[in-house]
């Protein structure tokens, strides 16, 4: 990437500022509004096991589509206007959810949502890059970090609110923050379009050639492999943490819950200094090796020592996810062009979110086969292992476009 002079974060570019902050803090309200509320859903709605379980497997599908979707959104529309879209894609789907008579149509708004989250998290990397070239690693902090208020916040106050108002306010509150976002992005398009500087499709999306020919990018590959780490092991701990801990170390339903929130919580200071050192770092790779070695040690601990120091194991296994932001800022850092950006992102966070969406299913047919827990966390040691392979291939600086010969295309 071009080194850029360092200007005051506010110069010009508070719109844009506004606008990043908004689009994280709405990027995962569509995930985390739900699951709090399906019993009182239920009561009104009549829904299967099976149509909970489509409902819990949607966001990782989801997201893994958007991931292919978002750059020929990007090359149709433009940054700006793949933003707009996503928030408006999001602002339509809570609204849709809010007012279901059936299932049928209540799944139909979570798709609606779910693609337009999916768009905005593949678009977000190169928004960064486009309108914050000089602070990358800076703003990539902030907005993981609000990505993580996206979560925890809807989460708490889903069931709260539900039970004072009614789950369909619950859940159509949140296309007020969703619609609050589209403000600033309507702005940065209209000054676009005063000034007469249309989006230049060249530079901001991904030419079909440079998409397609990712998989023969070992930097693309590598990254690709560190973000499908992150997830695989974000995903089986969300899903099967909290029965693993039940059964192996003895904690109460009330304990494990604690320690699953322990593993969000710890991953907030990772995600404020990690992408801050990967800007700083010439070799990026013992920044991933902290991360594996982190997976690695819990896992470990659960094995051989579950109730002996399991909160130190839940710590550690929670430090893992530095991967994810880490992940993130390479995605900037290893291209050269926006529109490498853009391929990239939506290259890596496919792979990543459909390898994620299969990582607790992997978990419990293993645990089903076994019987126990050996098994399962031994296949999640061996994940995070496999990233040590990129450990080594990023440690040296080298870029996207110059491995594939699209080192010309802006």
């Amino acid at each position: 990437m071009s080194e850029h002079r360092p200007l005051p974060l506010w110069a010009g570019r508070t719109a844009a500022l506004l606008g990043i902050a908004l689009v994280a803090l709405t990027l995962r309200q569509a995930v985390a509004a739900i699951s709090p509320i399906l019993g009182e859903i239920r009561v009104d709605i009549p829904i299967s096991s099976i149509g909970v379980g489509l409902l819990g497997t949607l966001p990782p599908i989801l997201l893994a589509a958007s991931g292919f979707v978002a750059p020929r959104v990007a090359r149709g529309i433009g940054l700006d206007g793949g933003i707009l879209l996503a928030l408006l894609l999001m602002t339509l789907g809570h609204l849709v959810r809010a007012f279901a008579p059936g299932f049928a149509v209540l799944l139909a708004g979570s798709v609606v949502a779910l693609a337009g989250t999916g768009i905005g998290n593949v678009l977000l990397p190169p928004i960064v890059r486009r309108y914050f070239p000089d602070r990358v690693a800076l703003l990539t902090a902030v907005y993981v970090c609000i990505v993580g208020v996206s979560t925890a916040v809807p989460a708490a106050l889903a069931a709260p609110v539900a039970e004072r108002i009614g789950w369909r306010f619950s859940l159509g509150m949140w296309s007020l923050t969703s619609a609050v976002a589209l403000v600033p992005w309507l702005l940065l398009i209209v000054r676009e379009r005063r000034r007469r500087l249309s989006d230049d499709l060249a530079a901001e999306s991904a030419p079909t050639t440079l998409v397609a020919r990712l998989w023969r990018s070992r930097v693309a590959l590598s990254i690709t492999v560190v973000f499908s780490t992150s997830t695989i092991c974000t995903y089986a701990a969300f899903a099967w943490l909290p029965e693993i801990l039940g059964d192996i170390a003895g904690s109460t339903p009330t304990e494990a819950g604690v320690l699953l929130a322990v593993t969000g919580i710890v991953s907030v200071p990772g995600a404020l200094i990690a992408p801050l050192l990967v800007a700083r770092l010439r070799n990026v790779g013992w920044l991933i090796a902290a991360g594996v070695a982190s997976f690695v040690v819990g896992y470990l601990g659960l094995l051989l020592a579950p109730a002996t120091l399991t909160l130190l194991w839940v710590l550690l296994i929670g430090s893992g996810s530095i991967l994810f932001p880490v992940s993130l800022v390479l995605i900037n850092v290893r291209t050269r062009t926006q529109g490498g950006t853009v391929a990239l992102s939506g290259f890596s966070q496919g792979v990543a979110y459909a390898l994620g969406a299969l990582g607790p299913l992997i978990v419990g047919l293993l645990h089903d086969a076994s019987g126990g827990w050996t098994l399962p966390l031994l296949f999640l040691l061996a994940v995070a292992l496999v990233a040590t392979v990129p450990a080594i291939t990023l440690a040296r600086p080298a870029f996207v476009e110059d491995q594939l010969g699209q080192s010309k295309v802006r």
